[in-house]
């Protein structure tokens, strides 16, 4: 599963982590560091696997549980129309 940011949609990293602001419609997520690190990896990577992995060497957890979260994240985003 590819993940890419839909064209109006841009990443903008902040103090706090990052905004995703979609400049169409006015809308922003805001995501936490561990949101926004699983975002930027994403987007580097293009897959939950890999991505999921990342999670499992920065935050010490089970694959299985960081997999869930990725795929959460991606599940959102997409309702929400920030992913393609």
């Amino acid at each position: 599963m590819t993940v890419q940011l839909r064209d109006d949609v841009v990443l903008n990293e902040t103090e706090y982590g990052a905004i995703l602001l979609d400049q169409r419609r006015g809308t922003y997520w805001q995501l936490n560091p561990t949101g926004t690190m699983i975002v930027k990896a994403l987007l580097a990577e293009g897959d939950v696997e890999t991505t999921a992995r990342r999670l499992v060497e920065r935050y010490d957890i089970e694959l299985d549980s960081a997999r869930e979260d990725v795929r959460a994240l991606v599940a959102e985003m997409r309702t929400a129309g920030a992913f393609r």
